[in-house]
């Protein structure tokens, strides 16, 4: 016969008293960033949401005189966005803004893919191979869009290539090309950098033992490469989709202001603030940032919200948590 005794419950209330002075540790470590999250983020998140409540005019009180400033309208300024006199202006900038941002990220993915696989080759003169194609992404985007310009002027090298005489820099089609092919050729690389980083990182058995089992270069690439490169380069379309939302330079001066083709949410929000519609703008820049919020949403809940640590969990799984032991102890002793 054996008495059975457990652990003591002092051990157990000093584990609960260590994690909730870790907690505490985590709380006061993570406090400041969060302070400066809230201050530079949350702050003008609030503040652009409260002056779309506004609108800035003169107007004539019971008593006939002019008054000045700020008037609460309510939801008027989104009202008006989407079905008032100049809904056509957004619904067409809205246009713009999704179009560029579906062509321009599906060409840098696929150069970007393919500048990573080019770069990660070893051959004689990789590294000057490297550096030309990362310079575009270093270029400021101001001084990228004013060497486009010049590449589409109508004198340009644009027009000498293709034998044609087209105005590039005017309302047309031709106009968001101009864009797209400016954007792709700057950013493309960006996406090509961020692939290549996890393409160091595949181990070459790998791909060694799938050429022994028979498997092709387009094999290799679509079986082994493309997923295990799927979290890097998701990383990277979900920022070139963020920052392709917000363009804003790079069409403002390789075409310019005020033009339908290239006029984004972005240029509208700028104009209403140039002209002192400061309520109207503010209503912008919170559809805009509804927009980008619901788009990075979208992807990370579609796509997978932690492809990282679930791939590293897969990889290195989860030890069992060590068992309690107990201690048994004759009868006699017990007694």
């Amino acid at each position: 016969m054996s008495t059975t005794i457990a652990g003591p419950p002092a051990a157990r209330g000093r584990r609960r008293g260590d994690v909730r002075g870790s907690g505490r540790l985590a709380g006061m470590l993570l406090s400041p960033t969060v302070i400066v999250l809230a201050l530079v983020v949350g702050y003008p998140v609030i503040a652009a949401f409260r002056e779309s409540l506004y609108q800035r005019g003169e107007g004539l009180d019971a008593n006939g005189f002019v008054v000045q400033g700020d008037k609460f309208v309510g939801l008027r300024n989104y009202t008006d966005i989407f079905t008032g006199p100049n809904s056509g202006a957004f619904w067409n900038a809205f246009g713009n803004t999704t179009f560029f941002t579906v062509v321009t990220v599906v060409l840098e993915t696929v150069l970007g893919v393919t500048m990573a696989l080019v770069m990660h080759r070893a051959f004689r003169g990789r590294g000057f191979v490297r550096a030309s194609i990362l310079v575009p992404w270093a270029i400021p985007t101001v001084v990228s869009g004013l060497l486009w310009r010049w590449v589409f002027q109508a004198d340009g090298i644009a027009n000498a290539m293709i034998g044609r005489q087209v105005l590039w820099t005017t309302e047309g089609f031709h106009a968001k090309v101009a864009v797209i092919i400016a954007d792709t050729w700057k950013t493309a690389p960006f996406v090509g950098l961020l692939v290549l980083a996890g393409l160091q990182v595949i181990p070459r058995e790998v791909h060694e033992a799938a050429r022994v089992d028979g498997a092709g270069a387009w094999q290799g690439f679509w079986r082994i490469t493309l997923p295990m490169v799927k979290p890097v380069l998701l990383v990277a379309v979900l920022f070139r989709l963020l920052d392709v939302l917000r363009m804003f330079d790079l069409p403002v001066v390789l075409v310019g202001l005020h033009k339908d083709s290239v006029e984004t949410l972005t240029m509208i929000a700028y104009n209403e603030a140039t002209n002192l519609r400061y309520g109207p703008a503010a209503a912008y820049a919170t559809i805009l940032f509804l927009y980008v919020a619901a788009v990075a949403y979208a992807f990370v809940k579609l796509l997978g919200a932690d492809i990282i640590g679930d791939m590293r969990q897969k990889r290195t799984p989860r030890p069992a948590p060590p068992k309690k032991k107990r201690l048994t102890v004759p009868a006699e002793v017990a007694a």
